[in-house]
């Protein structure tokens, strides 16, 4: 069986956006781990208007163009982490938006989350959680958690993140919960596939 790819997926598209800086850190940490392979997708990529489909692509083929771009990046990787910035207790309403113009390509995968704002993001990541679920994602249950303490002296360039050893333990504990959800649901998407083979021979 071929490395797990796994999708660090920028959930924030703003100018002046803090994601970059733990989507470059947590990458670098991935890279280490030589079990997966980590790549960045940032939403800025994929410009998907606010959904406006007929239905979602469970049903219904989406029309728009970015959106059937979107959903082959999906389906092309077996697990994702999300950035998650914490706006007004929620997460942002680009990555919710990048979720719904998904459905089949999310299933039997693992979702993990690295989240930022007053309490580490860990609103909007228990939002995204359920989110998760109903896409027929599997949540892992380590995250990251950067709280504004922490993200005030990266921003004021006083600190670097890979200077705090709890959010070092805490991607590391988050990696290693992906890579054994990834490697089983990777395994046995595999195995289905096979089956339904040999009932349609």
């Amino acid at each position: 069986m071929s490395k797990p790819k796994i999708a660090l997926v920028i959930g924030s598209t703003r100018a002046n956006r803090f994601a970059d800086k733990p989507a470059e850190w947590f990458a670098k940490l991935a890279r280490e781990h030589h079990d997966i392979e980590i790549e960045v997708v940032d939403l800025r990529d994929f410009p998907l208007p606010f959904f406006d489909e007929v239905s979602s692509s469970l049903y219904v083929p989406s029309k728009s163009e970015v959106a059937q771009r979107w959903q082959k990046k999906v389906a092309s990787c077996d697990g994702f982490i999300f950035t998650a910035a914490e706006y007004s207790r929620g997460p942002t309403g680009v990555l919710k938006n990048a979720l719904d113009y998904a459905y089949s390509e999310w299933n039997k995968k693992p979702a993990g989350f690295v989240g930022y704002g007053g309490v580490g993001g860990a609103r909007a990541i228990e939002q995204l959680r359920l989110h998760a679920v109903e896409l027929q994602m599997a949540p892992v249950r380590n995250a990251v958690h950067i709280v504004w303490a922490d993200m005030a002296q990266v921003m004021n360039g006083s600190k670097k993140l890979e200077e705090f050893e709890h959010l070092n333990q805490a991607a590391k504990g988050l990696l290693n919960d992906i890579t054994w959800w990834a490697k089983a649901l990777k395994a046995a998407r595999e195995a289905d596939a096979v089956a339904e083979e040999v009932r349609a021979a």
